[in-house]
């Protein structure tokens, strides 16, 4: 079922000042297909909670409101809203079964027990859970309990599935399966989801579209290729991944509507921007680290800058530079297959240089 918040706003009293109000959320506005995934992402005290929480029913917007399908369920309690909340902290009961804690929600409502111990089995072989039908959870390993909990959620078939940083408590290899896991479950069962974050990897890997947050306000709605390649400002482009901001200056805006740009010593043609400049308007070049070729350099060449290599972090597939351009700009970059390409040293002077089609424009 679809999901429409609508001009969301939320406010808390200051509990340090009586008289002073805080702004958690403001005039949110978005919509969530049927069967889409979609992670709301950003620092801690953009909102993302909040908003969830509204979603859920666990707190009332001050403003706005909430729409499931075509019903307004803002007066609606948590239990009556058709959505199923999977905590980070599991909250698995510990003297109930792997099987008894799945059907619990079935039971509550008043299932036949039949019904109940077919549903059960079945959503364990799809989760991989068979085994472990009688295990207690304290028997079980930090992934084995999410994916339990999961189970537990979705056996009730909600409307609405919504995640609270569901692998915060797990270690960094397991929360890189659960990941790619927690997708394959959500979209085998096509259910809305939204998945609050503040891992950019755990966000581009789960999701169909993200919602970057900041301050309480959307900075930008749209796929992880969208978010990471055409970055709305500065704070996407700087939140999500490393990136290069380079200073430039626009030369012309020809018919196609793309822009003649000039960078360092060079002038390019950039096909993406987010904004309408004009000639002389100063502009942020975007780059990220991974685009840039890395060279012998000449003072001479025709690239876009040459720099001496201030750091270089060889990381087997892959090797980190930092580069001192005019003695001032430090600029990242990502080289690969060192093998081949060779691993430049501190000191060395290089070009940079990268193809215009993976930069992006953005105004000051």
């Amino acid at each position: 079922m679809s999901l429409k918040l609508v001009n969301i706003s939320k406010i808390f009293k200051d509990p340090d000042h009586a008289n002073k109000e805080v702004v958690a959320v403001e005039d949110v506005n978005l919509e969530i297909n049927e069967g889409e995934m979609v992670s709301f992402l950003g620092p801690s005290g953009c909102g993302k909670t909040t908003t969830l929480r509204i979603v859920s029913g666990f707190e009332n917007p001050t403003t706005g409101e909430v729409w499931l399908g075509d019903k307004m369920i803002n007066d609606l309690p948590p239990n009556k809203r058709d959505t199923a909340m999977v905590f980070q902290s599991y909250a698995i009961f510990p003297h109930l079964s792997v099987g008894q804690n799945i059907a619990f929600g079935l039971e509550l409502k008043g299932v036949k027990a039949d019904i109940v111990k077919k549903e059960v089995e079945a959503i364990m072989a799809t989760m991989n859970l068979t085994e472990l039908y009688n295990r207690s959870p304290d028997q079980l390993s930090g992934g084995q309990q999410q994916r339990v909990a999961l189970a537990r959620s979705i056996i009730n078939k909600p409307s609405v599935l919504l995640f609270d940083e569901p692998l915060s408590n797990l270690d960094a290899k397991l929360r890189d399966l659960m990941r790619f896991e927690i997708r394959r479950i959500q979209q085998s069962f096509g259910i809305t989801s939204i998945y609050v974050t503040h891992d950019q990897a755990e966000a581009m890997t789960v999701s169909d579209r993200i919602v970057v947050m900041n301050e309480g306000h959307i900075m930008q709605v749209g796929t992880p290729f969208e978010i990471y390649s055409h970055p709305a400002n500065k704070f996407v482009a700087d939140f999500i991944g490393r990136v290069n901001f380079l200073d430039s200056i626009v030369e012309e805006k020809n018919k196609d509507g793309k822009y003649l740009v000039h960078i360092g010593k060079n002038v390019k043609l950039i096909n993406s921007s987010t904004g309408n400049f004009t000639k002389g308007d100063k502009v942020l070049t975007v780059i990220r680290p991974e685009s840039l070729t890395v060279s012998i350099g000449e003072k001479d060449s025709g690239s876009v800058y040459n720099g001496v290599v201030e750091k270089a972090v060889y990381l087997g597939a892959t090797v980190e530079y930092d580069i001192m351009v005019d003695g001032r700009e430090i600029i990242s970059a990502v080289t690969h297959n060192p093998v081949i390409e060779g691993v430049f040293k501190s000191g060395d002077r290089v070009n940079i240089d990268f193809d215009p089609a993976a930069a992006h424009l953005l105004g000051e």
